[in-house]
């Protein structure tokens, strides 16, 4: 058998010589009006990608034999919490998220016999107390590296529009809680613009911006902490792969500048954006690719939505289907067995640097104007943000931008009046608040309501 390598055969072929032959096959048709797109955050996307198209993108810049698969669960009550923690970490799940909505839950119920020391803990408190933080910590003990507390306080002044207390008090018990020393004390959620209508640069400039403030606050006070980052991801597949990895990158530049470690971590959700009330099994394809997506793209944990979770109380069903799509690629279709399975992709690459240019100008510009934090309070984010959605929303109401079974392909027959357990839509509270705040909206929500009074 010979050993010379089979593609030595062949002439290298260069990227100018691809597109003269397209051109031709083209017969007179434009090429760049024809065959190359422009994506919402003016990325002109081509028709194919070649080794002169390669760019300096850092490798092994993510990792995709580590990853997690993560259960949500609501932790209203901590003995009910505490027995669904233990069934899915029994059918699979490899680290648990826990929402608890009051002080009065106690920690030390919810995680009875829990090995914290091997399933990592993400607590999405709805609340803010030094105390109660305190206190997961002495239960945790040696094992708190496991434990990311997921403090968030601009994240809650954008999504409600009111601090927990107040600016000063907020930052007071912020600041008792990072003297604790846990390496896993603040969260940036940055699903909340995703869902809310905001482009994939926007994300990832706001993201880079928030994280800002919080390590510019601990840089003032010599504090540290690992950021986690909470991503909400759509089906714009190698779109949504080469934002996760943008996000590390800029990430890492920034983070170089406090002399803080470069390291992140992710946490990454479906999106609610393009999830439908009709046609609902559709959601679970949608669901399977951006979990896909997560996972390619480097997240450290996935965190799958169930397909019914818009309209329907949790159940066991969709929520033994949702784990199940995580365990399916990590046990059957082998996501786990290769690492930066996404680098050398020449496509995917040239995305992840463009994402990360233009993010990186928009940091700039919004740092400034002020920070983030400023131009949150004189309503500027969330302006820019409503006019991506209301941009992405006259795409889907032209037909540009397909939802399967709901603006293209409709079944008729669908009916879902009787099924509805929960509101599916944008729900308003007329309060006092100190800000607008953000409010996630999904792109189906007018063609469903007029399908619902149709019914």
């Amino acid at each position: 058998m010979s050993k010379i390598p089979l593609f030595n055969e062949f002439s290298s072929v260069s990227a100018k010589e691809w597109k003269q032959k397209i051109q031709f096959d083209l017969k007179g048709a434009d090429y760049n009006e024809t065959l190359v797109w422009e994506s919402p955050e003016g990325i002109k996307v081509k028709p194919f990608y070649h080794a002169d198209d390669a760019v300096n993108t850092p490798k092994n810049l993510t990792s995709t034999s580590t990853w997690r698969v993560g259960q949500a669960i609501y932790a209203g009550n901590a003995k009910v919490a505490n027995t669904k923690s233990k069934n899915v970490l029994g059918k699979g799940a490899e680290a648990l998220c826990f929402v608890i909505p009051s002080k009065q839950i106690e920690i030390s119920e919810v995680l009875e016999g829990i090995d914290i020391s091997e399933t990592p803990l993400y607590l999405e408190l709805q609340f803010l107390s030094s105390e109660y933080v305190k206190s997961i910590l002495d239960y945790t003990g040696d094992n708190r590296e496991n434990v990311h507390l997921n403090i968030d306080l601009i994240g809650n002044l954008s999504r409600t529009g009111n601090w927990f207390f107040n600016l000063e008090k907020d930052h007071e018990k912020l600041e008792a809680i990072l003297n604790f020393e846990n390496q896993n004390s603040l969260s940036v959620d940055v699903s909340l613009y995703q869902n809310s209508g905001a482009n994939r640069v926007q994300q990832l400039a706001y993201a880079l911006a928030h994280a800002n403030e919080y390590l510019n606050h601990m840089s003032k006070n010599g504090f540290s902490s690992t950021i986690t980052f909470k991503v909400s991801v759509d089906t714009n597949y190698f779109f949504e792969i080469a934002k996760l990895r943008a996000l590390r990158l800029l990430y890492a530049s920034l983070a170089l500048e406090y002399g803080v470690p470069a390291s992140c971590h992710i946490v990454a959700v479906p999106s609610k954006r393009n999830k439908t009330l009709y046609d609902y099994n559709t959601n679970m394809l949608r669901t399977t690719t951006e979990c896909m997506a997560a996972v390619l793209g480097g997240a450290d944990t996935v965190l799958n939505q169930p397909y019914d979770a818009i309209y329907h109380k949790e159940n066991e069903f969709g929520n033994r289907i949702a784990l199940n799509q995580l365990l399916l690629l990590k046990n059957e279709s082998y996501f786990d067995k290769v690492d930066n399975a996404a680098d050398g992709s020449y496509y995917i690459e040239s995305i992840t640097e463009q994402l990360a240019e233009k993010a990186l100008i928009l940091f700039k510009s919004i740092e400034s104007g002020g920070g983030f934090l400023k131009q949150l309070k004189e309503h500027t984010i969330q302006r820019k943000i409503e006019e991506s959605a209301t941009k992405a929303q006259a795409l889907f109401d032209a037909g540009y931008e397909v939802l399967i079974g709901t603006n293209r392909y409709q079944n008729e027959n669908d009916k879902m009046k009787e099924t509805i357990e929960l509101y599916p839509f944008l729900k308003t509270n007329a309060r006092k608040t100190l800000i607008q705040p953000i409010l996630e909206k999904r792109l189906a929500e007018e063609v469903e309501q007029k399908r619902l009074d149709d019914e």
